[in-house]
């Protein structure tokens, strides 16, 4: 059965790709973002092209630009659709970023998640999906990570503003009987791949001969999830209303960053050029997901190696930075 959806940070790295994923499938997908200026808005618009070529249909695709802390246009886009479910990507993102601002990230990922909620409860929407990062989950869990973690020790503002939403999405699934699935993202990559990311950053600086950071000689295990497989869980908890749940969306299988970053030199048949910097306090030295309750309730199964994936962010990289 073909649903309408509202994505919001639709215009953003896994939002767009999210949009693309959904309306192939069929669905009426309406996209919101405010194209802020955390990274070049242009990026944001070709990203929205992406999207648009995707729609089979005029009517299936709809672009908002918006905020979510506009909790009255909220209500206006509720009002004029029957959503069926909420996918709620849009967020102030990046650790070390939230220490300058810390107020911003909370009006953003707390107080727009609010509204979302508000808006989800008031047009009894069936499903609301909420975005969240395995930066919840601090330096003080067992590895690996499961969902059952207290994580009640984050490291840095943006975590703490994430797990916050967390909980007040249990406190509307409680009072109100909203579903209301948490999607835990651990690290993200793949083609659109934001400016700032890490194998953006290593990528520039292979192309334009640009020093790059690298905390402990990249002697830290993350564990890599391509864009294709993320986008797949996350459409499939949009199908499901489960209650309320916290989901781990990574591929399960920690790899060294000097690894991942040695992929990025084989494909690209050059050298990166490294600074060695220590690990700040917010970080940690090791993410690795336990998917075990993805597998059951998602049926999850990322398909995408991280020597593919890693293969495939390059070929995007090299086809948007190295044309003649």
């Amino acid at each position: 059965m073909k649903k309408t959806i509202l994505v919001t940070g639709a215009a953003g790295f896994i939002g767009s790709h999210l949009a693309e994923h959904l309306l192939r499938r069929g669905d009426r997908v309406v996209g919101l973002d405010n194209l802020n200026t955390a990274y070049d808005p242009a990026r944001k618009r070709a990203n929205l092209a992406g999207v648009q070529a995707a729609a089979h249909q005029l009517h299936q695709w709809e672009f908002v630009q918006g905020d979510i802390r506009d909790a009255a246009l909220l209500d206006r886009l509720f009002d004029e659709n029957a959503f069926d479910a909420v996918a709620h990507l849009a967020a102030m993102t990046g650790i070390g970023v939230s220490i300058e601002d810390p107020q911003l990230y909370f009006e953003v990922n707390l107080l727009g998640t609010l509204n979302l909620l508000n808006a989800a409860k008031q047009h009894l929407v069936g499903n609301f999906v909420f975005a969240s990062t395995s930066s919840v989950y601090g330096g003080g869990s067992a590895i690996p990570f499961v969902e059952t973690e207290p994580c009640d020790r984050p490291l840095a503002p943006y975590p703490a503003s994430k797990r916050a939403a967390e909980m007040l999405g249990f406190s509307y699934h409680h009072l109100y009987g909203l579903n209301c699935t948490v999607v835990r993202f651990f690290s993200v990559y793949g083609p659109r791949n934001r400016p700032d990311s890490l194998a953006c950053q290593v990528a520039d600086g292979i192309c334009r001969q640009k020093k790059v950071r690298l905390f402990r000689k990249g002697q830290m295990h993350r564990d890599w999830i391509f864009i294709d497989d993320l986008v797949r869980g996350i459409a499939t908890a949009t199908d499901r209303p489960l209650g309320y749940e916290i989901i781990n969306l990574g591929r399960g299988e920690p790899v060294l960053v000097a690894d991942f970053v040695g992929l990025l030199e084989k494909h690209s048949c050059a050298r990166a050029h490294l600074i060695e910097a220590l690990l700040p306090d917010m970080d940690v030295p090791c993410a690795f997901a336990n998917i075990e309750k993805a597998r059951c309730l998602l049926e999850f199964q990322p398909a995408v190696s991280v020597e593919e994936g890693v293969e495939r962010f390059w070929q995007w990289y090299a086809g948007q930075n190295l044309r003649v």
